[in-house]
Parts: structure tokens; sequence; C-alpha cells
């Protein structure tokens, strides 16, 4: 059954035919057969000469050439799979198929395995030498980064037997998460209404933007009663998860539950504390808001359901096309090259948008492969909030069609640069409709855009501290229970409120829907980063004047080549300059201090 509230959404579904034209294409098929066959060649040609004194730099560069071009190839299938599943994961055909892609992807991994494990098994002075040889010029940074994992490597049998049972294990349990909370049905009583309507996850949470707050009130019922439903299935998994990330950090020597996610972002921990630290010292910034959008809703406290509340009543709709208009207009007014590129999106039907059951949750730009073309995902229900949305996710789709420039090693950068792209291009936007606006909607954009920079910032930065507190407590103490993760998340997030919030009891479950912590642990640091980085850069921007587009496009064309550091460095920033990290925090101080400015003015009016 489709959820009314569907109703009049875009019917905006992406064109995937640049990898495949169905579950059917006979492509797929051959290009696993041409897979496997690339790999057995790889593996005659290159085991036991990589972690060998008689290496040479030509032999090292032929091997990653050939290596990179299988990745590029099995990347397709494997992409298709997941991106078919995002949009349909209740059909058991592609579910299954996604599973075969996956099983055939670790056959495949199991004889190309030797290579990372013989390069990180190899001296440092000899690959310190080779890597100075032009003919390995554009892996310096692949070669470095995948060397950093050198003292965590396991034996190749070991490792071939993690492959083996990731299938079975933790990428069933993502699986599992995703089919389970894209499928459920949320039983929402909307006021006035005598029936209850079914929806989507995605379609209560936007609920929970509804200026009436009895409707507000019916949506945090609805989602807390369909994941109670879920409650034990979603608890046991992540205790599983959690269990499994410690068994492998003890296999793997590593010391502390987030270190494989800096080494992945290539960032150092001093780095990653140092910034969560200054978000910590900061909350006083969310309370000092909250306070005032209390004043404001006239309201004697704030709850949960209030947190994202519009400031006024509207039945204002912002249909597709204007969405569309909105961004690339906005996009423009930077960059000419930047508009280009995210225009292909809609002119290409690189983007699929439309609400449906069976969709997964939330929102990403999955890039797929240098030689095809990235693809937007999310569900548009016509709010403003979704055109912000769309802003963050094209960004990353322009990062990604700029990235294709690099071959497929130094086509993806590390998650924290990642949001980059997004971040700048939402502020993009909302600079192009805070210049339109009266007062009253710049009022409601500036209330909007502080409370997305909390969510980005603040609350994800106790997310991180949430999954810190669950790692470590899983492993002391065994399998937590419902009500032990219940108590950590109140903390972390209550913290971040302060007096000004007061998060009820059915708050308490809804970490249970935040899939990053399922698929990704410890992600969300990334988005705190990549704000405050954004927040900081866009001073820059501003100060330097039209020149800067042109060093940020090239930025962005630089995809992973290189470290997070380097490219940083080349748009002058140093990532382990506090003064940077506090400019972010300065510039949002400005955005809360410019809302305080408007709201008197708005209370001068007499409105």
């Amino acid at each position: 059954m489709e959820s009314t509230l569907a109703a009049e959404t875009p019917k905006v579904r992406w064109d995937l035919s640049a990898l495949f034209s169905g579950l059917d294409d006979p492509k797929i098929e051959q290009t696993w057969v041409e897979a496997d066959a690339r790999a057995d060649g790889f593996a005659s040609n290159f085991r036991g000469k990589i972690n060998s004194p008689d290496l040479t730099a030509e032999t090292l560069a032929s091997a990653i050439k050939d290596i990179e071009l299988l990745y590029n190839e099995v990347a397709k299938p494997m992409g298709f799979a997941s991106l078919l599943f995002s949009t349909d994961s209740g059909d058991p055909k592609i579910g299954a198929f996604l599973q075969k892609q996956r099983e055939r992807g670790t056959g495949l991994s199991v004889k190309t395995m030797f290579f990372e494990l013989e390069l990180q098994a190899a001296s440092n002075d000899l690959i310190d030498n080779l890597i100075a040889d032009p003919a390995l010029a554009n892996y310096k940074h692949y070669i470095q980064a995948a060397r950093m994992y050198s003292p965590h490597r396991l034996s190749e049998p070991e490792e071939i037997i993690l492959e083996e049972m990731a299938n079975t294990g933790s990428r069933a349990w993502v699986r599992l998460f995703e089919e389970l909370t894209a499928n459920q049905v949320f039983k929402l009583n909307k006021p006035g209404e005598a029936e209850a309507v079914e929806c989507t996850q995605q379609e209560v949470l936007t609920q929970l933007r509804d200026p009436d707050r009895s409707a507000r009130q019916s949506a945090a019922d609805s989602l807390s009663a369909g994941l109670a439903e879920l409650e034990r299935v979603l608890v046991f998994n992540y205790n599983n998860l959690l269990q499994e990330q410690s068994v492998e950090d003890r296999l793997r020597r590593f010391e502390f539950p987030e270190q494989s996610r800096h080494l992945a972002n290539e960032l150092k921990k001093p780095t990653v504390d140092r910034v969560i630290a200054l978000c910590k010292q900061n909350y006083g910034m969310v309370e000092r808001f909250y306070n005032v959008k209390r004043e404001i809703l006239r309201l004697p406290e704030l709850t949960h359901i209030d947190r994202y509340a519009p400031l006024f009543e509207t039945e204002e709709r912002v249909e597709w096309n204007t969405a569309k208009d909105i961004v690339l207009t906005a996009f423009g007014s930077f960059s000419e090259t930047l508009e280009a590129r995210a225009r292909q999106f809609f002119d290409e039907n690189w983007i699929d948008a439309e609400p449906r059951k069976g969709k997964q949750g939330g929102a990403f730009c999955a890039y797929n492969t240098p030689d095809t073309h990235p693809v937007v995902f999310q569900s548009y229900q016509n709010k403003m909030d979704d055109v912000m949305t769309l802003a963050h996710e094209l960004g990353h789709g322009v990062h990604a069609s700029l990235s294709r420039a690099q071959s497929y090693l130094n086509f993806h950068g590390t998650l924290p640069l990642a949001e980059l792209a997004s971040t700048f291009g939402e502020m993009l936007v909302f600079e192009k409709l805070v210049s339109s606006a009266n007062l009253q909607d710049r009022l409601a954009l500036y209330a909007d855009k502080v409370e997305g920079i909390f969510a980005t910032v603040f609350r994800q930065a106790a997310m991180f501290s949430f999954e810190q507190r669950c790692h470590l407590a899983r492993r002391v103490e065994g399998e937590l229970t419902t009500e032990q993760f219940g108590e950590i998340w109140h903390d972390e997030q209550q913290a971040m409120f302060g007096s000004s919030v007061k998060l009820g009891d059915q708050h308490r479950m809804w970490w249970t829907y935040v899939g990053h912590f399922v698929y990704a642990p410890f992600y969300v640091y990334a988005y705190s980063f990549g704000e405050l980085l954004v927040l900081s850069l866009y001073q820059m921007a501003k100060v330097e004047g039209p020149s800067f587009a042109a060093k940020y496009v090239d930025l962005l064309k630089l995809g992973g080549s290189r470290t997070p550091h380097e490219l940083m460095e080349s748009v002058g920033v140093d990532l382990d300059s506090e003064a940077f990290w506090l400019g972010g925090f300065s510039a949002m101080e400005g955005l809360v201090s410019e809302f305080e400015k408007l709201w008197t003015e708005y209370q001068a009016t007499g409105a």
C-alpha cells in the first residue's frame, strides 16, 4: 500500500544504464568472468614479487595498474546491486542478487588479497626509494595509505577467513538492518483523522517538522511504536556488530575502537579528539539558540518533538522543479563549473528522488567509477529541508563528477573531506535563499540553518561519543540491554542541549534507526569535521572573492590523490591548527548572533 503522504512527490528515478540494464544483463556475468580471469593472471604474474628485495618501480607500477583496472570493473556489478537494493530492499530477487555479487566479490578478493599484504610487508627503505620514481608518481598516496595498515595486517590465510565469513557476519547484519528499517510500516494517527496512515520511516521523520505540535507528537508516537516492534532484533543486531568489531580489533591489534576509522580517514587521534573536545566546549551555543526558539514558539518548554519545529505556520511547498532552480542558481553564482556539473544530474537522470515503500531512508551520493558517473539518492517530499538535502547530495555529486579526472585508486577522498563539497553546497543555497527573503523568512531560514549546523556538528559529535561508549561498554560488560543503550544515548544527546530541550523517554530508542552506527562505525565525526571545515573555508572564499572558486574546483578535481592535510594545504588550510577550527565555531557564533538580531527586529515590528 502506497502511503498517502507520498502523494504529489516527484516521480524522479535514476537511470543506471551506465552500469547495467537490469538484473538479467549478460554484461554482469561477462564482467565477473573477465574479472576472475584477470585475477588469476594477476596472481600468477605478481605473487611473491611485491614483498621482494628485487621489486622495481616498474613492476610495482604495473601491478597497481592491473589491480586498479580490476577494482574498477568489479565495482560496477557490486555498486549496481547496492543501488537497486537501496530503492527496493523488499524485493527478494534484488536481495539475492546483492548477496550473489558480494559473494563473487569475496571470491575475487581472496585471489588478489596477497597484493596489499605483500605491499604492507615490504621493507620501509625499499618502498621509500621506489615511490620517488616517476613511474609511481600517480600512486604515491595509494601506496602510503595502504602501508599505514602494516602493523594491523594478519596472515593471508587469516585474512581470507575473515573475508569469507564477512558475508554471513557483518555484511549480513547490515543487510538485515537495512531490510527491516526500510520495509517497516509506521502507522501514523494524524490529528483529526479517524484512521491511521501507513508511512515509511522517512515520511514519519518528515512529520516531526510539522508546525502543529499535536502532529509532531503523533509522529513521535508513530516512530517510537514502529521502532519498538523492531527493538529486540535491532538491539541484538547492534550487539553482534559491536562484538564482531571488538574481535577484529583485538586480532588486528587496534588499541581503541575508532582507530581503524582514523586510519581510513588518514587523521591522527589528537586531531580528532581536539575537534570533538571543541564541539563539547561550545555546547552552550546550542542551549542559547533553543532558549530563543522556545520564546519564539511560546512554549513553556521544548522537548524532543520540538527540536525541528518550524518557527511559523506555513503551507509552503517547494516543488521539485523549483528546488532544481534554487540549487543550480546558487551553485552557478559561485562557479559555472559547479552549476554545469550539477545540471547533468537532472538532465541525464542521475537522481532517485521519489519516496516509495521499500526505499531506504536517508540520502547519499554514490560515486560509482571514474568511467561511469555518480548518482544521488534521496526521498524528496517538497519541504525546504529537502531542498537543503538536495544541495548537500549534489555537492557530493559535483565532487564525484570532478574527481573523475583521477584514476580509480585516487577517485575517493577520505570521509572528512568527502563532506566538504556537500556542506559547501548547502551554504551556497542558504545564502541564495537569504538574499531575497523578507524578515520573517530570513528569521526562519536562519533558524533552519543553525539547526542544520548544530545537527551536523554538535549532534554528530554527541553520536560519536555514543558510539565510543557503546563499543567500550560492550567490551567490558558484555551484551548490552535496550535500557543501557538508551541511557548512553540520552546522556550524550541531552548534554548537547543543556536545560533548553528536555528529551523524553521516547527519544531513548531513537538511536536504533541511525544507519551509520551499523554500516559505518564512527563515520559520524566526518560530518562535524566537514561542517567546521566549510564554515572556515567559506569565510576564506568571501574574503578572497571570485579567484577562490578556481582553487576550490581544482581541489575537488584532486579527489583522493593526496592526504587530507596535503589537499587542504592546496587552499591554504592547516588541519592541525586549532585557530582554523576555532574559525568554524566563530562563523557559527555569527549565525546564531544574526538569528538573535533578526528575532529582535521581528519583535520590533509587532508581528
